[in-house]
């Protein structure tokens, strides 16, 4: 990045585009390459492929650059949710929300059964009951929105009651994306991302990320992440990450769009007959529905939609929807007749058009039409 614009005084939208490119220097590359190679030469800064590629490089420059810290790309969302949890003492207490990525709460839930943790599950959105179970905690895992039930937590709240206990706070930033919130701003110790998800936006790669500020303590947890990922293996490919890359400098146009498209579904949802509740937290792309019936009703409404895609992931170009209940993984207080949308940037009127043709098979009519 060129020292005559400071990333720190760009908008998120500018560092998308701007940063983790080449210098810029007569003849030179716009975008970083692909690069492909397992070794390097003897005697300079990178011994070897697991510890650094410039491919990565490039796109930690700009996940850091947009969360205001400093980023370790990961093979996976969840690898780098592990390397965080794997910095809690054996039989450390960790503090995590009743909903969250089923992923989080399947490895918690895995690691407690063997004696590795003790779980201490919370509504996040309760900020006392948080607060009194962080007594003697290791880690606070927070979400928000929370994953799928859309819960907004106070999280500088939280954050001041888990540092004065003595926790580290663990952020999930997937939903919001940093163009909604920052949570290293309020004093969170390390954001982490599936970069598969909205940052890369396409549906074609498996990436995560966590992210660590810019002070001292910040720079002793990165370096004990960085030594993680070399140790476990725990590294992505080349070419995901500049999959990701491309991906990611459209991130604040694509937010914006399926961002307002949500904000209209959700309204118009609100009075369909086919739907109890809409939970939706008024910014991001992810709109949850409980519609009239179980299981089966909501299953139909899934099958019955040919734009929508029913899908079990979210954040990409394409709309995609489904019910969270039917993975084994997910929470019993999850309703068996939420469905999770993710809106992408079709029009809003052609996803409306689809997706109330499919709820008014619950009603026999004709409302959403």
């Amino acid at each position: 990045m060129s020292a005559a614009h400071p990333s720190k005084s760009l908008h998120p939208d500018t560092r998308a585009v701007a940063l983790g490119r080449p210098d810029h220097e007569p003849g030179a590359s716009v975008n970083e390459p692909v690069t492909f190679t397992s070794t390097y030469l003897a005697d300079g800064p990178v011994s070897y492929a697991r510890v650094h590629n410039p491919t990565w490089g490039a796109l930690e420059e700009v996940v850091g650059g947009l969360e205001g810290g400093r980023a370790l790309a990961f093979a996976s969302g969840l690898a780098a949710i592990s390397a965080v949890v794997a910095q809690v003492p054996h039989g450390g207490v960790v503090v995590s929300p009743h909903h969250a990525y089923s992923g989080t709460t399947a490895l918690l839930a895995d690691l407690a059964a063997g004696g590795a943790v003790t779980v201490r599950q919370v509504d996040i959105t309760d900020t006392a009951e948080v607060v009194a179970a962080l007594e003697g905690a290791s880690l606070l895992v927070a979400e928000s929105p929370t994953n799928p039930m859309l819960e907004v937590a106070d999280l500088p709240a939280l954050v001041q009651a888990a540092h004065e206990a003595g926790a580290v706070v663990m952020c999930d930033n997937t939903f919001a994306t940093p163009i909604h919130q920052q949570p290293l701003r309020w004093g969170v110790d390390v954001v982490v991302h599936s970069v598969t998800k909205f940052l890369a936006g396409h549906s074609d790669v498996v990436l995560g990320a966590v992210v660590t500020p810019d002070t001292a303590g910040g720079a002793e947890l990165h370096a004990r992440l960085h030594a993680h990922r070399s140790s476990r293996g725990a590294v992505p490919g080349p070419m995901e990450a500049w999959l990701a890359l491309r991906g990611i400098r459209t991130l604040a146009l694509r937010m914006e769009r399926s961002g307002r498209t949500a904000a209209e579904l959700a309204e118009r949802l609100s009075t369909h007959p086919a739907v109890g509740r809409v939970r939706y937290p008024g910014f991001g792309a992810v709109v949850a529905i409980e519609v009239a019936g179980g299981a089966v009703e909501a299953e139909r409404v899934c099958a019955a939609t040919s734009l929508w895609t029913h899908a079990t992931s979210l954040g990409g170009v394409e709309s995609q929807i489904e019910r969270r209940r039917r993975h084994p993984a997910e929470v019993s207080s999850v309703p068996e007749n939420l469905l999770r949308l993710s809106v992408g940037i079709e029009h809003a009127e052609d996803l409306w058009r689809d997706l109330s043709r499919a709820l008014d098979t619950l009603v026999g009519g004709s409302a959403g039409a």
